[in-house]
């Protein structure tokens, strides 16, 4: 760690990112213009701002250059189309299960999948797929469709104990039949404000991160917007003695500051950290004052994009008479400005991006919409240029 230790130009800021100088210079590039996009359908000047592509053609523009998002890592999480798998093929013609969504994907064109647990309908092929065998069982249908599985929303022990460590281990079994790179989990590492919850579960994640590592896995954690909002770690305390006011870190920065880049990744699920950076803007100071601080998805990924080898390319559309200030749309019919985005992270050809819209399921109203948006899905992230 003797490489986070220069942070000469701003020291404060790179202490609270943990940052050596040549990585705060590179989270920093390219701020301003961030910053400088999208302010008017926010409410403010720049300290309000969201990034935002082209509204006017819907985000994405196949605008010279070369692709951002090569063939090969254009991927899906199968959450999106949960239905598809869910449904019992007996009573419907739409593709049931996961052998016939694969095949249905791959047609599509995509190369790379994440599963959201192992469960399918019963009457679909294969009936039980989740153990050993049903796994084994998967990767052929996978292989046969040209799809590489990249990892899976799975569960995190939350205690460490021979139990837990032997259950985490088969998961690992079964993760390396499918061919994954990575295991991971759609939870944040933990719900609490608190930096002493965090260095609880930064020391729980650097066990399992370096137990993954010994079965050949990347361990990674998948964020939502609260996982960016401020840390509580100073200030007057609280009635059962926790602090109630911010340095200004956010809590998955001090998460990253806090755990071993060998064995503790990142996905960003790229919709969520831009919730909040319209949501998470102000921090109460230790001394009383609220103070401003823009957060910088691509800035964040920037400075350490290796440590985020995972994506959810979700899509936003602004409605800022919504809390979350975005509406889920399939991607590249949103505001989220992802060739900006892609184009300063670095590492290109690195990520893996897994297209997600939680809203993509249409119910018995539309029951071939996931299907569908996974086309348009598609089409979008094939369209980006830069």
């Amino acid at each position: 760690m003797d490489d986070l230790i220069d942070r000469d130009d701003n020291p404060e800021l790179g202490r609270r990112l943990g940052l050596s100088r040549r990585q705060l210079l590179a989270a920093t590039t390219g701020m301003a213009a961030a910053a400088a996009l999208g302010a008017a359908a926010f409410g403010g000047g720049p300290a309000h701002a969201v990034t935002r592509g082209a509204a006017a053609s819907g985000g994405v523009k196949a605008a010279g250059n070369g692709v951002l998002l090569p063939p090969g890592k254009r991927g899906i999480i199968l959450y999106t189309v949960r239905d598809a798998i869910s449904r019992d093929p007996n009573t419907t013609d739409l593709a049931s299960g996961f052998k016939e969504v694969f095949q249905e994907l791959s047609r599509i064109g995509y190369k790379q999948i994440e599963f959201a647990g192992y469960g399918q309908h019963a009457n679909a092929d294969g009936g039980n797929v989740n153990n050993v065998a049903g796994a084994q069982l998967l990767r052929t249908w996978l292989d046969d469709n040209g799809l590489e599985a990249e990892g899976n929303h799975g569960n995190i022990p939350s205690t460490i104990s021979d139990a837990t460590i032997a259950a985490f281990d088969a998961q690992c079994e079964v993760a390396n039949i499918l061919g994954f790179g990575h295991i991971g989990t759609g939870n944040d590492p933990t719900g609490s404000a608190f930096v002493a919850d965090w260095d609880l579960a930064a020391e729980r994640w650097n066990f399992f991160g370096e137990r993954a590592a010994s079965h050949g896995l990347k361990l990674y954690t998948h964020n939502h917007d609260i996982a960016y909002s401020f840390l509580l770690d100073s200030g007057p305390l609280d009635a059962l003695g926790r602090p109630t006011r911010s340095s200004g870190i956010r809590r998955l920065e001090y998460f990253l500051q806090n755990t071993d880049p060998s064995y503790v990744y990142l996905e960003m699920d790229i919709y969520w950290a831009h919730v909040a950076q319209y949501k998470h803007r102000s921090f109460t100071a230790p001394d009383g004052t609220v103070v401003e601080s823009l957060f910088d998805p691509a800035g964040v990924v920037s400075a350490q994009t290796t440590r985020f080898p995972l994506f959810h390319t979700k899509d936003g559309r602004i409605n800022t008479a919504t809390p979350n200030g975005y509406d889920m749309v399939p991607f590249g019919q949103g505001d989220i400005d992802y060739t900006t985005f892609f184009q300063r992270i670095g590492a290109k050809g690195y990520h893996n991006s897994m297209w997600e819209q939680d809203t993509a399921p249409g119910g018995g109203a539309n029951p071939g919409q996931s299907l569908a948006f996974a086309q348009v899905a598609y089409d979008g992230m094939a369209a980006l240029r830069g």
